[in-house]
């Protein structure tokens, strides 16, 4: 504790005397304009918060063509106006990111509302004119369903015909969101919470586990939530909630049951891809990523910890978006319960782990997190399952070829980066690439009935396609 305590004085004593803190980033002042970029990230955080019921519209009457558009052209923006910003002085880095997060938080509201300012006002001209061609007033009118009439339905306001400000059943839902957002927060960000609040690591660390992390997470953003997302919806189609499995269409229940044991299988792979290739390659991806300033030993040990979280949240992600999408009132209930207990028991574990290991602590700590999470999700589906035959949990479990080659890849390639790299970066990359070819080819072997059955339904919908057209 004596140790943290000083570390907190440096960082807030822009004038310590300590020559051992000196070389730290945490102690050097903060730059002129450092005030206005915290306010222009916050202030960019409330815009965009306040187009978060747009977007959950424009989500629950699929507008998927909106949010591909919208989310690829913010993403452009931001990087269009931080770039030039940072190449023209480079000092004003944390400047130019503010001034980005900005604009990109005003277009993309922005663009939201004048969108369904237009729809709607398309939509009332569309009615108008289908009642003005009716020449039976007793004909039937039929549109499409949306609710809202104005953009001012979208703002906060009074619903139509209560006598009371609140309705007592929405307060209760809202207060029952309200507290599952907060743990999930917990849950996602509870180490920048820790190192926010209590002082274990230095400015430095923080950086580098930021970086680290961000990079990581790529895997996750792009390959796994889409899967977690598409698999969410699937399962809510095809699973009734209330209704025991024995009593539900059989045919819907024996294709869900393979959806599931495919995706439990593919995460896995691709999570066990990653902790074998990531524990030998770390420092090549963060070399081609920051050069050599990356490749000391923090942020490469980050990286191999952050493998075996890849891992984890790939598993954890279909194991719960099954639970979510299935589960009844009840056992959501429930789960609300459980998520209070396994926040804390994250924030224990991160916090003893960031003392005892140090930045590498917290993702200690988020793999405990992704445990507890797979666990409660596991047991929610082996009793779901229970009396029937079905086991789609078995796809969690690695064929034996596809796992005699990772065992065969993580001796090869470790070898490899022991003997090749830095020095021989290419040699080494090229190792890679063969070995995973090897482990590649060895998973298509193993698993040709769902590339049979991903080929199959490629073809019906190109075949689909082209009809329609």
């Amino acid at each position: 504790m004596q140790r943290s305590y000083f570390r907190f004085k440096c960082f807030r004593c822009s004038t310590c005397g300590s020559s051992s803190f000196r070389s730290d980033k945490s102690s050097e002042a903060l730059p002129s304009y450092y005030t206005f970029a915290v306010w222009a990230v916050a202030l960019s955080c409330i815009i965009e918060l306040s187009s978060l019921i747009v977007q959950l519209v424009a989500s629950a009457f699929l507008f998927v063509r909106l949010k591909i558009i919208l989310d690829t052209i913010m993403i452009a923006i931001r990087t269009i106006t931080f770039v030039p910003l940072v190449l023209h002085n480079p000092e004003n880095a944390l400047l130019a990111f503010g001034v980005a997060q900005l604009v990109a938080a005003i277009f993309y509201t922005t663009s939201h509302y004048l969108y369904f300012y237009r729809y709607i006002e398309k939509l009332n001209k569309c009615k108008l004119k289908r009642r003005m061609s009716l020449k039976d007033n007793s004909e039937e009118y039929v549109v499409r369903e949306f609710p809202f009439k104005t953009v001012k339905d979208f703002l906060p306001g009074q619903l139509v015909n209560k006598e009371s400000y609140l309705d007592k059943k929405l307060t209760i839902l809202t207060w029952s969101f309200f507290r599952q957002g907060i743990l999930k927060q917990v849950l996602t960000e509870g180490e920048r919470l820790i190192m926010t609040v209590m002082p274990v690591l230095t400015f430095t660390e923080q950086g580098t586990y930021e970086i680290v992390n961000n990079l990581g997470s790529l895997a996750a953003r792009f390959i796994f939530r889409p899967i977690e997302e598409s698999g969410y919806f699937y399962f809510t189609q095809m699973v009734k909630r209330d209704k025991p499995i024995n009593d539900q269409n059989p045919v819907k229940i024996q294709e869900s049951v393979n959806v599931l044991a495919h995706l439990c299988s593919a995460v896995t792979s691709i999570g066990l891809v990653v902790l074998v290739f990531g524990q030998s390659y770390s420092s090549t991806l963060l070399w081609l990523y920051g050069g050599v300033k990356l490749t000391s030993h923090l942020p490469v040990l980050l990286m191999r910890a952050h493998c075996l979280a890849i891992l984890l949240l790939g598993i954890n992600g279909v194991t719960e978006c099954y639970t979510n999408a299935t589960a009844d009132s009840a056992t959501i209930n429930k789960s609300n319960l459980i998520m209070i207990y396994e926040s804390i028991a994250f924030l224990c574990a991160s916090y003893l782990f960031a003392i005892w290991f140090g930045p590498v602590g917290f993702i200690f700590g988020n793999c405990v997190n992704m445990s507890l999470r797979i666990l409660h999700s596991t047991i929610f589906i082996n009793k779901r399952y229970k009396d029937t035959m079905y086991r789609p949990l078995r796809g969690l479990v690695p064929k034996p070829m596809f796992s005699a080659s990772l065992l065969i890849t993580a001796l090869v390639t470790n070898i490899s980066h022991a003997y090749f790299f830095p020095d021989e970066k290419v040699l080494h990359l090229i190792i890679g690439m063969i070995m995973f070819s090897i482990v590649f080819v060895s998973w298509i072997y193993e698993h040709h009935d769902l590339i049979r059955l991903g080929t199959n339904k490629w073809y019906e919908r190109r075949n689909r396609h082209r009809k329609s057209d």
